[in-house]
């Protein structure tokens, strides 16, 4: 049976870093869905758009949007006159998501070595050298944030919608479920060091090398996944 959130969900103890164009729904979203990423809160939890609203100071119409964007990425689900619920996680569907996740983040790397701007290439600069910083502190919520802006940052300067709309639907997936199981068996050092690798390719502008710094990351996502999944009965 569903189980009512309450005293796990708080602001975040330092603030999301935001775009200069955030509107009050991107930071509702951002909020919430770290919230659920970093399992502060849990599958299984029930949400309210009062509740959420009263935590994080934003109008309930922004939370509103937000958490449609969330049902729409498979993080929420929206019960009518119930409430919203966590949605649960399967190790075995994350190897799905990984296979579709492989091809699009290939293709966006390679598309964003060659596309993009001079201010996304500085932007991949400084998530790389956060990335060495937070594999150097074994820092898991640095590494958490810092992924989610390089996701951004990639998508966006492989300027593809069409493959920027299908990304974004696995990335919070993704992240969540990296979350959930890293301390059983992922090594986040070194997928730290193969994001920021991954991070410099694209900005120096090397299609190839960014591709296969691509395929280095999923390989090392994959093994981590098939691991967990080998842990569970």
């Amino acid at each position: 049976m569903p189980r009512p959130q309450t005293a796990a969900l708080r602001r975040p103890r330092q603030s999301v870093r935001t775009a200069p164009t955030d509107t009050l729904t991107d930071q509702a979203y951002r909020l919430i869905e770290e919230q659920i990423v970093t399992l502060r809160l849990k599958p299984g939890d029930v949400l309210s758009e009062q509740m959420l609203s009263a935590t994080f100071k934003i109008g309930r119409t922004p939370i509103r949007e937000a958490l449609h964007r969330l049902a729409h990425e498979g993080l929420v689900t929206i019960l009518p006159r119930k409430g919203i619920l966590v949605t649960d996680l399967n190790p075995r569907h994350q190897l799905l998501v990984l296979e579709v996740r492989r091809e699009l983040e290939r293709l966006l790397s390679r598309a964003g070595a060659e596309r993009a701007t001079a201010e996304q290439r500085e932007q991949l600069q400084e998530i790389a050298r956060g990335m060495d910083r937070a594999a150097k502190g074994n820092d898991d919520i640095a590494f958490m944030r810092l992924d989610r802006e390089f996701n951004r940052v990639m998508v966006d300067s492989a300027h593809n919608g069409y493959a920027a709309r299908s990304m974004k639907l696995i990335q919070g997936l993704s992240r969540r479920f990296w979350y959930m199981h890293y301390r059983e068996a992922a090594d986040l050092p070194l997928c730290a060091r193969l994001h920021a690798n991954q991070a410099r390719a694209i900005a120096q502008g090397n299609g190839e090398a960014a591709a296969r710094a691509s395929d280095k990351l999923i390989d090392y996502v994959e093994a981590f996944t098939r691991a967990t999944v080998s842990m569970r009965p």
